[in-house]
């Protein structure tokens, strides 16, 4: 992106901050110490071990696919949530090239709050595409240790992308058309494209395919779940 499409420092953390009220999902911490913190790309290296561990214990499952399933898909939504919810909320994208995440649990921090006018952003859904698939979900994927499809991958973030989109129309209402064309623009482009579709007009997601939690002892099958009936 060019120099004229960044905003100020001040306007990218206000932006965060507001967008935080909507839930866990959307937070997204700005500055302070680094201790207790790491650079998301550590974790990915590890192949999100710690998280996938940690959900297959609480779910009570051995099978480790289903906790790396699980894990990635609460990441995913952790990702498009801020990031969706800043560009139609105040037209900035937050930057997430240096993300952190927290030693201990899901969270997620920027060190510094920098960041992009959505509007000066030629081709936003690209850009978008780009900033949470290939630069940390695609990441996530190749550090993994354990075999599951690429496509159950795939379908877990445009899941998460959905889910991310039906909060923010329940939120903001009168954003219906630049949020369901963004999304839908989404849901075209690379990995995404396939992997499921929407159903009404709340947003209402059908995924071509399942990301295992009916599995667990405690599952069932989820709402967007291509074996939901």
């Amino acid at each position: 992106m060019t120099a004229p499409a960044r905003a100020p420092a001040e306007a990218v953390t206000a932006t965060l901050e507001d967008v935080a009220a909507l839930g866990g999902f959307f937070t997204l911490a700005v500055g302070g110490p680094d201790q207790g913190w790491h650079p998301v790309t550590d974790t990915y290296a590890r192949g999100f071990t710690d998280l996938a561990e940690a959900v297959a214990d609480r779910y009570g499952t051995r099978e480790t696919r289903i906790g790396v399933s699980i894990a990635q898909l609460g990441h995913a939504a952790r990702l498009w949530s801020p990031v969706l919810a800043c560009t139609l909320f105040h037209g900035i994208v937050p930057d997430l090239a240096r993300l952190h995440r927290a030693d201990e649990g899901p969270a997620l921090r920027l060190p510094a709050p920098t960041g992009w006018y959505a509007d000066r952003i030629p081709h936003l859904p690209k850009v978008l595409y780009e900033l949470v698939v290939e630069q940390h979900l695609d990441a996530m994927a190749a550090g993994l240790r354990v075999k599951i499809s690429p496509r159950l991958l795939d379908g877990n973030a445009a899941s998460a992308l959905a889910g991310t989109a039906q909060v923010l129309l329940a939120a903001r209402p009168d954003l219906r058309h630049p949020l369901t064309e963004l999304t839908t623009d989404l849901l075209a482009t690379g990995c995404l494209d396939g992997t499921g579709h929407f159903t009404a007009p709340d947003l209402s997601f059908r995924r071509r395919s399942c990301y295992l939690f009916y599995r667990t002892p405690v599952g069932t099958k989820c709402g967007d779940c291509c074996l939901a009936r």
